[in-house]
């Protein structure tokens, strides 16, 4: 070790606190850069094993081979596993609803080419075929082919191949339209017996011709065609493998793993993964160079002196800066490892905290678990080492260009005019001698106090921004969970009443089932007279009216005007579209209950109905719940209407009904989804409500409802959802229907939104412990190098009392400083966050105000500072005036 290493380590030894604060702050750099790798690499494990799972572990697959080829595979040095069945041919599916899927391809897997892990298959229901006369039928067979087979039904299928002349074709090849370019050669009948249910099998192409049914392979007979899928070694050298080893044959890569492995065609969210990891280390890595800058600049200011002798005997400018970076060195060496170790176990921390919610959005049967990646880990350490060093080389090439004499004498400390530093006569009268002397000094060197205003700049700005951010989630998230009232929902545009009630007898016995309803909804037109609408419809903040008639001409009313009516005019009528929304009679009384009506008045055949009527936009429908904030669309509380059923053809005014209506301040049961609906745009929400008794007098033969279904609540949806698919299974459905887990959704997104605040508030309060860090190192150093300074004005006289007075008037212009551009800078930002989740398409959140993130960082500064420095004065105090007046600061 030479002798500028020794002085070196001898210096990092007599400023053993600033060397602390520094080394503290490379463990938290590095911590989180740590984090950072090993959370993205930890996700991509994650995701990979779950896609794994749900799609299999195979990477290239070669739909029709021969054996020949099976084998060279399968014997393959570049192969890992291999998985196989047999193309036991083509049957024609009679029926089906699906243009594009007429055929029924039938697989048989032999046992020992059995994998689960590269081939998955999940059974809704029954078991796997034992023998090559029992076959497993996918679920999506009913659900888009309208073609229902149940356990126990028996097959008989004209077994044969797709032929497009001499060529045949395989389940890659799609559908030909045109029948003479593909015909059904039969080759043999075979018999099977329904076994099982199963999930649409994943390396069921979207594009495939046939439904998959999968049975075992029938080892007396010999096959010529088999399905190939093939795990690599070594996955990112698949596409190069492909064209190797293809030799002519078709085949297919595995998209939704390798995408997570970053060798797929879209690589889409493999690159936003590493662009958002790559965002957050450039904050981090720009915070912490600030922050070990300022470290080593202030240790600069410390040594100049010390490098102005050096220089003088002897010591080139490459020597001393070498001498800088070999500190830099030394606090690496005890930073960066702490940091790796701090920054590893606080993911694990997190990743145990998070895992459960990670499970209920993504892949429920996979662990997220910690991952540690050497490259990854050798990587933050090189980022963190590089970070420390550029740190350090910048503030030593600076001190290595210095003029002895001006190092010696220290001249270039403090560089300014007597005029720069004078301060009025009213700042005077305001702040006193103490105040007045703190300003001096925050005048007479601007350059070193500009860094801690900076710094605490910097910590406002951050801790403003994350908090909006976070607070944007937190609206998205209370407006995805709060207007939803059922968990699960049956919905069908097209079965008959009586099988729909007949399901839902069975359906709300399953288990944890604890409130349940049916409801059907009919789009209809009701007539107003124009006098009856309030001026909220008419639009004194817009032309509503223009607005909904616009284009209505021939609907405007009985009056057959046209356009929009006048608001002056009583004789004119106004067609307003309607949502008429029936509930079974019980779900309806306890409405009427709730809201204090008589049920005598508003059942039977000449009931009045219930309607929810407000003058709203379609992004305020979320939140409907403050139904008494919108504007009534309507003058009075009740109101005669003509409703008449719509058509493809348009309103059926002549067989329309009148009805009296009463409108209510209520939030109207959900409707279930309408399939294929587009989202409403008129600038008001009209609902009526009535008994599921009176749908016979308003429901014709031409105007079929909207949707129709059931909804239910429960205590374990879960469990509930999934006795119910059972029952659906069993109850041989062909009609179009969807099973909503409601619950399911709103809980994905509660969890979504709880590892965004976990990481959220993790990373602010990381950032903010640098910030921290970076302060007390900045002013408790900067104090110290004023020690003669300080002791000079208490040789003179300057009382304990005074001189504390002056140092709060210090902490107050850093605080007030930071605080007057942090603030402003902050409310940009958060604005800014704001307006992108807009375009992002949070369109139903508002900017809120950052009251509490203004508030916090307004104590946390002057908290910090005055904290601080009452530090670093406590430890002037302790020393002796003579010592420090006679200190060279060497």
């Amino acid at each position: 070790m030479n002798i500028f290493n020794k002085v070196t380590l001898q210096s990092l030894k007599k400023s053993r606190t600033r060397t602390i604060v520094t080394i503290i702050g490379v463990i938290l750099s590095t911590a989180m850069i740590t984090a950072v790798s090993t959370f993205a690499v930890s996700l991509q494990s994650y995701m990979i094993k779950g896609s794994i799972a749900k799609y299999g572990g195979w990477h290239i697959g070669f739909p029709a081979v021969d054996s020949s080829f099976l084998q060279e595979r399968t014997h393959d040095q570049a192969v890992a596993r291999t998985a196989s069945f047999e193309n036991i041919g083509y049957a024609a599916l009679s029926g089906g609803k699906n243009p594009d899927k007429p055929y029924l391809f039938i697989a048989g897997v032999s046992e020992d080419e059995a994998a689960p892990g590269i081939l998955p298959v999940t059974l809704v229901s029954g078991r796997m075929p034992d023998n090559s006369s029992e076959i497993l039928v996918p679920s999506h067979l009913a659900a888009n082919g309208g073609i229902k087979f149940a356990e126990g039904d028996m097959l008989t299928l004209a077994v044969g191949d797709r032929m497009n002349g001499n060529q045949r074709l395989n389940q890659h090849d799609a559908y030909q339209a045109d029948k003479a370019a593909e015909a059904l050669v039969p080759r043999a009948e075979r018999t099977y017996k329904v076994v099982g249910i199963c999930a649409r099998p994943a390396f069921e192409e979207s594009a495939a011709p046939g439904y998959t049914l999968i049975t075992r392979a029938d080892p007396s007979e010999r096959a010529d065609s088999f399905s190939l899928y093939v795990t690599l070694k070594h996955p990112r050298e698949v596409k190069a493998y492909a064209s190797s080893t293809a030799s002519g044959h078709a085949y297919i890569y595995n998209d939704n793993v390798l995408r997570f492995m970053g060798v797929s065609s879209s690589g889409l969210l493999t690159a936003l993964l590493y662009t958002v990891g790559g965002i957050v280390a450039f904050i981090i890595v720009t915070g912490s160079i600030f922050m070990i800058y300022n470290a080593f600049t202030i240790s600069l200011n410390e040594r100049t002196r010390q490098f102005g002798i050096l220089s003088s005997v002897g010591a080139t400018a490459k020597q001393l800066r070498n001498s800088v970076l070999f500190e830099g060195l030394c606090i690496g060496a005890a930073g960066i490892p702490a940091g790796i170790l701090l920054g590893i176990g606080s993911m694990g921390l997190v990743l145990m905290a998070v895992s459960r919610n990670f499970g209920n959005i993504l892949y429920s049967g996979v662990p997220l678990s910690l991952k540690v990646s050497v490259p990854a880990i050798a990587c933050a350490a090189a980022l963190s080492m590089v970070t420390i060093l550029i740190s350090a080389y910048i503030p030593a090439r600076k001190a290595a260009g210095t003029p002895v004499m001006e190092s010696i004498r220290q001249t270039n400390e403090v560089k300014v005019e007597a005029k720069a530093v004078k301060t009025s006569s009213r700042a005077q009268r305001i702040y006193g001698l103490e105040g007045t002397l703190a300003l001096k000094n925050f005048k007479r060197n601007k350059k070193r106090y500009r860094s801690i205003v900076l710094s605490l700049m910097l910590s406002v700005v951050l801790f403003i921004s994350a908090s909006a951010f976070v607070t944007d989630l937190k609206q998205m998230s209370e407006q995805a969970v709060a207007f939803t009232n059922y968990d699960i929902g049956f919905a069908t545009p097209t079965m008959k009443d009586s099988e729909i009630l007949a399901l839902y007898d069975k359906l709300r016995t399953a288990g944890g089932i604890y409130e349940s309803s049916y409801q059907t909804l009919l789009k209809v037109t009701g007539t107003a007279q124009a006098s009856e609408l309030s001026d909220a419809y008419w639009g004194k903040e817009g032309d509503l009216g223009k607005a909904v008639n616009d284009g209505k001409a021939g609907n405007a009313g009985k009056t057959g005007k046209t356009g929009a009516p006048s608001p002056g005019r009583s004789d004119e009528q106004v067609s307003l579209p309607v949502d008429l929304q029936f509930l079974d009679d019980k779900a309806y009384l306890k409405i009427l209950e709730g809201l204090g009506l008589s049920a005598e008045e508003y059942t039977g055949p000449d009931a009045k109905l219930l309607a929810v009527a407000k003058s709203m936009s379609p992004a305020d429908d979320k939140r409907l719940k403050e139904v008494d904030e919108f504007r009534n669309l309507f003058k009075r509380s009740s109101s005669t209407l003509t409703i008449a059923p719509e058509s493809e053809g348009g309103s059926k005014i002549g067989q329309g009904h009148d009805v009296t209506v009463t409108f209510v301040e209520t939030v109207p049961p959900d409707t279930l989804p309408v399939t294929g609906s587009p989202a409403s745009s008129q600038p008001f929400f009209f609902r009526m409500i009535a008994p599921y008794s009176l749908i016979g007098k308003f429901e014709t033969a031409d105007s079929p409802p909207a949707v129709k279904g059931l909804t239910f609540r429960s205590k374990h949806p879960a469990q509930s959802v999934a006795e119910m698919e059972k029952t659906i299974q069993g109850a041989q459905i062909t009609d179009e229907y969807k099973l909503y887990n409601v619950y399911a959704m709103m809980d994905e997104s509660r969890n979504t939104i709880f590892i965004i605040n976990v990481f959220a508030y993790t990373f602010i309060i990381m950032i903010s412990l640098i910030a921290i860090a970076n302060v007390f190192n900045t002013i408790s150093t900067n104090i110290k190098l004023r020690r003669r300074e300080l002791a000079m004005l208490r040789s003179v006289g300057m009382s304990d009392r005074n001189f504390q007075k002056m140092m709060n008037f210090e902490c107050a212009f850093y605080g007030m400083r930071a605080l007057l551009f942090g603030l402003p800078i902050g409310l940009a930002c958060s604005w800014l966050i704001y307006r992108g989740m807009l375009i992002g398409g949070a369109d139903n959140i508002g900017y809120v105000f950052p009251w509490a993130s203004i508030g916090i960082s307004v104590i946390s500064v002057l908290l910090i500072v005055f904290v601080t420095m009452l530090y670093s004065v406590s430890t002037i105090k302790r020393e002796n005036i003579i010592d420090a007046l006679r200190d060279d600061m060497t």
